[in-house]
């Protein structure tokens, strides 16, 4: 059964940092596209992070040059290190992997797993 199991979720205050875990088993993610997405209360699922084909990554306006994706093949992990949160990056957020490339891998409905979620609240 493949899992995905994120981790490192929390309360932070504004201008502050996290580092968010995701740990696949079940199968190997090293071919594949990992990302992560968060999604908010009473919003739809938003595109985060994404990291292919080992160093290629891609991000979200909000989020650029504040987050860094990265991964560990090794341990089939993938992470994302968030810097200067603000309040409106409050949201559960959620792992994703798939066979995915292109302009594909900001759509949440193209990703074949998931994980269950961890929440990242900020506070002003």
């Amino acid at each position: 059964q493949v899992q995905l199991v994120e981790s490192g979720g929390g309360l932070v205050q504004a201008g502050g940092s996290l580092r968010l875990s995701c740990a696949a088993s079940g199968r190997t993610f090293s071919g594949s596209t990992m990302a992560w997405f968060r999604q908010a209360p009473g919003k739809e699922r938003e595109f985060v992070a994404a990291s292919w084909r080992g160093s290629s990554t891609y991000y979200s306006d909000s989020v650029k040059g504040r987050f860094t994706i990265s991964r560990d093949n090794a341990k089939d992990a993938v992470y994302l290190q968030m810097n200067s949160l603000k309040p409106e990056d409050t949201a559960v957020y959620y792992c994703a992997g798939g066979q995915i490339w292109g302009s594909g891998i900001t759509y949440p409905n193209w990703y074949n797993y998931w994980g269950q979620g961890t929440q990242v609240t900020v506070s002003s």
